[in-house]
């Protein structure tokens, strides 16, 4: 253990890295160093279990215990209380190896890529704090709901999983500015991360997307967007999906389109609800409106000039004659080519 002491590569830290070691014995480690160790490294031994004594590090703030055959983490890890980041990349955990009360870590960066990990750990969806989390190359199959919990989240990187579809509740994340879902198998975008207002970076890349949605554009921090690789590359959707309108969509569009007043006067609630939830079509030479029936459509938008993705439209009905073609060559003399700026997407990453 004497070997342990020296090797305190600098202030706070200790790096007992490509040691070979097959066990920690952290408790024979002098209690002076274990009092001034801010960091520690163990990464590249052959450690199958962390030991208990991990808890007597009581200032440590940043723990590496990458590229070992870790199977559990110990309860005692958990009374780090000054513990903000920990890397576990590369060893063989799963939703079952981490200790119960591991969601009170007050933890800012975890990184447990590499691992094999079916689902997203409950315990990690518990820790607010939590400012990057990465999961990368594990065998997600899906992102819970829950991930909405984080809401300090800046980066999440779950590239290299099964994941085939993101959930709508990763819109709630305020701060996520860094994305990465690449090499999954997802299909399609929801809308509604257009809520995610600080997002610089979307790696997509490896999927099988066919097209985006349109308010994408919105998305108005974004500089990379990376999508090489997915069918929206080289085909795009032909099929027109229409179901046709109910007698109280057909009454709702005309109330809308000839703007005939309501209140709450004249309908009950519900109508009234309806009415305010009509969306306009995106087609400028149209007037129309729809609810719940509409038409999917594609209309392709140039990017920084070079680049023309297939961007989802919704359209009020297959009359509605639309520049929104989906021949990439129709939509120059559009009146809604809504361009994206050079300067705003510095990176469109197609190949």
């Amino acid at each position: 253990m004497e070997g342990f002491e020296g090797a305190n590569i600098g202030e706070g830290v200790l790096d007992l890295s490509r040691l070979n070691l097959n066990n920690l014995s952290l408790d024979r480690v002098s209690e002076k160093r274990r009092k001034d160790t801010k960091q520690l490294y163990v990464c590249y031994n052959r450690i199958s279990l962390l030991s208990d004594s991990i808890c007597l590090f009581s200032n440590l703030e940043f723990l590496d215990i990458s590229n070992n055959t870790l199977s559990v983490i110990c309860e005692d890890i958990t009374r780090l209380a000054k513990l903000k980041t920990l890397v576990a990349k590369n060893n063989r955990l799963n939703e079952f190896s981490l200790p119960k009360d591991f969601g009170s870590l007050q933890l800012e960066v975890l990184n447990l890529s590499g691992n094999r990990f079916e689902e997203m750990p409950m315990q990690c969806l518990q820790m607010q704090q939590l400012q990057s989390l990465s999961l990368g190359g594990n065998r997600l199959k899906s992102i819970p709901a829950e991930i909405d919990n984080l809401t300090s989240l800046e980066l999440l990187y779950l590239g290299g999983n099964q994941i085939t579809s993101i959930p709508a509740e990763l819109a709630n994340l305020p701060y996520l500015s860094y994305l990465v879902l690449c090499d999954n198998r997802i299909q399609s975008v929801p809308p509604q991360l257009n809520r995610l207002h600080s997002l610089r970076s979307l790696s997509l890349h490896n999927n099988l997307l066919t097209y985006l949605p349109r308010e994408i554009l919105s998305l108005v921090h974004l500089q990379e967007l990376s999508l090489r690789g997915n069918p929206l590359v080289v085909r795009f959707i032909k099929d027109m999906l229409y179901d046709p309108p109910s007698l109280l969509e057909l009454a709702g569009r005309t109330i809308k389109s000839r703007n005939l007043l309501y209140s709450h006067q004249d309908l009950p609630t519900h109508l009234v609800n309806y009415l305010d939830m009509s969306s306009k079509c995106p087609n400028p030479k149209c007037a129309g409106v729809y609810f719940d029936s509409c038409i999917r459509h594609i209309k392709f938008v140039d990017f920084c000039g070079k680049y023309r993705l297939p961007l989802m439209h919704y359209l009020c009905s297959p009359e509605c004659t639309s520049p929104c073609s989906s021949n990439p060559q129709s939509d120059a003399d559009s009146d809604d080519d809504n361009s994206v700026p050079a300067d705003r997407l510095q990176r469109v990453l197609l190949g």
